[in-house]
């Protein structure tokens, strides 16, 4: 084990240089990852001023996830302050829309042992919660020090991250060990994070079913839709990744879909609108950007959806949703909150991230694989041509949404005891 730890020490201090450097390069794209650039080796300045509980969620995805649980917490713990770390600026830049001050945010620090030990004597956590795969040695050996409860929740981990795991297989099962309690998505994360080292760990559901829509979002939506145009037929592309954009456009001509049709684009990350927005201009497609703000013209066949925060907005004003990040080997994004607006849902073959919710919408009804970018415009266009399969996967997606909530009371049963203890 002390081998295993000093080579886990000197690898993290070969790839300092690296990470200096993708932190430059990514800042290229997003200016905003050289900000609060000290909170990455430890340094913050306010301490808290209040008992903290402190939630870890990495990037925008698990900051949403996060939502439910955080909202119980602030009404449940009015004594506790919350703290909200990240990793990138868009989880931060969620964390800030979805809370304000409500919350305490700050980045997290990489997993170097000093950095760690400085994040922890600052914030001095009563309670530590990680989202879903978030597995540091140092950090969670240093909780475990200290004495620190620190649970693992709505805990994924697919084959192939398992298998990344096991190659530190002393390390990963020293530090499953050490946490306070781990809470899976399904029986087969629970298996997969047993098998690695974890302590009966519990399978809790996913708390992305348990995210509410705003209340406004069928005002908004509508107001979108009259952007978009009564007559035209919208489907929305979500969240897809670098490459799929392009899949999607070929597809598109070679489909050729009736003018009427609509398709909407919505990248994963706002430091591609640019690149998406070049690549549209290239293809000579005709498209306007959602940010300009201007009623959709009869000629326009893409829209590039290109603001933040609008995701239930964009899904309210559509017919149809494929979710990206499964045309191209990406693992997929969530597909929850277009069934939980009633919208038929298509999906690629890759989508290892959400095995469990994908094949359960599936078997729903709820959802439909598709093998590529052509058969999915296909299959879209055959269901706003049949708009009783359309309503169907409709009703059986909202079906779906609302059977499978509850994690976050699950969560909060196994957070209870540990802030009481404390």
């Amino acid at each position: 084990m002390k081998i295993a730890r000093l080579s886990y020490g000197l690898l993290l201090a070969l790839l300092l240089p690296y990470a200096l450097l993708r932190l430059a390069w990514r800042a290229r794209r997003q200016p905003e990852y050289l900000q609060h650039l000290g909170e990455r080796f430890g340094l913050y300045r306010t301490p808290p001023s209040r008992p903290l509980i402190w939630l870890h969620a990495v990037s925008v995805g698990e900051t949403r996830a996060a939502a439910p649980l955080i909202r119980q917490l602030l009404m449940r713990y009015p004594e506790h302050q919350i703290l909200l770390t990240h990793m990138t600026p868009t989880g931060r830049q969620a964390g800030e829309e979805l809370f304000g001050d409500k919350v305490l945010r700050c980045y997290l620090p990489y997993d170097y042992g000093f950095a760690v030990e400085r994040f922890l004597e600052h914030f001095k956590p009563a309670l530590g919660v990680l989202m879903e795969t978030e597995i540091w040695f140092n950090l969670i050996n240093a909780c475990s020090a200290r004495n620190i409860p620190l649970m693992l929740v709505n805990a994924r981990l697919s084959e192939k991250s398992a298998a990344k795991y096991a190659r530190f297989g002393a390390l990963t099962r020293a530090s499953l060990s050490r946490l306070t309690a781990v809470a899976a998505q399904s029986a087969a994360d629970a298996q997969r994070l047993s098998e690695l080292g974890a302590v009966a760990p519990v399978v809790m559901g996913n708390l992305k079913f348990d995210v509410m829509p705003p209340d406004d979002v069928a005002q908004k939506g509508a107001q979108l839709r009259q952007l978009f145009g009564a007559g035209r037929q919208v489907l929305i592309a979500a969240s897809t990744r670098e490459g799929e954009e392009t899949l999607l456009l070929e597809a598109l001509n070679a489909t050729n879909p009736p003018p009427q049709f609509l398709l909407v684009i919505v990248p994963r990350h706002p430091q591609r609108f640019g690149e998406v927005a070049t690549l549209l201009e290239r293809s000579h497609i005709a498209y306007q950007r959602r940010s300009d703000n201007q009623p959709i013209t009869t000629d326009t066949r893409v829209v590039l959806g290109d603001s933040m925060g609008e995701m239930f907005s964009y899904y309210a004003a559509a017919d149809l949703a494929f979710i990206g990040g499964s045309l191209l080997p990406y693992g997929g994004q969530n597909l929850i909150e277009a069934c939980a607006l009633g919208k038929p849902v298509l999906l690629g073959t890759h989508t290892y991230n959400f095995t469990q919710a994908v094949e359960l919408a599936i078997a729903a009804g709820a959802a439909l694989k598709v093998e590529d970018a052509e058969e999915m415009l296909r299959r879209a266009l055959e269901l706003l041509q049949n708009p009783q399969q359309a309503a169907a996967m409709s009703q059986a997606g909202l079906v779906f949404s609302q059977q499978h909530r509850g994690a976050t009371e699950r969560v909060m049963a196994l957070i209870e005891p540990c802030l009481q203890q404390g």
